[in-house]
């Protein structure tokens, strides 16, 4: 089974990845390689900070690797809090934090609807790499719900589930089903499967 090095520190990233890749791939994190690195994420979008993060270790291992980066966009705050998702609320990172200040931002607001972003990126070798993105729409709560998943997963209620249940509500295997993030790494599987099976 090949190995795919993950760039990230988020051990909640980390275990639906290999939920949804680990029939695949070898999934190695970097503290598996000894690797502590806290990546600068400078990018304007998902895209941009997830190829930052992929070429960054590939460039210190040689291996196959895979970035992502996501994050919550709300459209009655211009698609706040996007790309600073995990900062939200400042550093250092801190889900409560996040959650009650994007309530206290929605406080006004009567058009409630969000989605969740997701990018990855695989870097390959240093003259390829390939990626893909995943989205997932609901809608803003009005207070919190569930204990499962991280992030604004108590927040976020998805419309796949009529608006009736947030994320932190859902099961490992419900969420990884219909979440922005499965949605990109299937698309990735989708890409690589047939390639390498041939």
């Amino acid at each position: 089974m090949e190995k795919l090095l993950v760039a990230t520190n988020n051990q909640f990233k980390l275990k639906e990845i290999r939920m949804i890749l680990g029939d695949v791939f070898e999934i190695v994190s970097l503290k598996d390689r000894g690797i502590n690195v806290d990546i600068p994420e400078t990018g304007d979008t998902f895209y941009e900070n997830a190829l930052i993060k992929a070429k960054t270790i590939f460039e210190m291992t040689g291996q196959l690797v895979l970035a992502e980066d996501s994050g919550l966009e709300v459209l009655e705050l211009n698609n706040l809090p996007g790309v600073r998702s995990a900062r939200y609320a400042g550093e250092p990172c801190n889900d409560s934090l996040n959650n009650i200040k994007l309530l206290n931002a929605m406080s006004a607001c009567k058009n409630r609807t969000a989605k969740y972003t997701s990018a990855i990126v695989i870097y390959i070798s240093n003259a390829q790499f390939v990626s893909f993105s995943g989205a997932t729409h609901g809608m803003i709560a009005t207070a919190p719900n569930g204990s499962n998943g991280f992030g604004y997963d108590p927040l976020f209620l998805s419309a796949d589930f009529s608006y009736k249940k947030t994320f932190a509500q859902l099961s490992d295997e419900e969420k990884n089903s219909i979440s922005h993030r499965s949605r990109a790494l299937k698309q990735f599987l989708d890409y690589w499967v047939p390639l390498n099976t041939k």
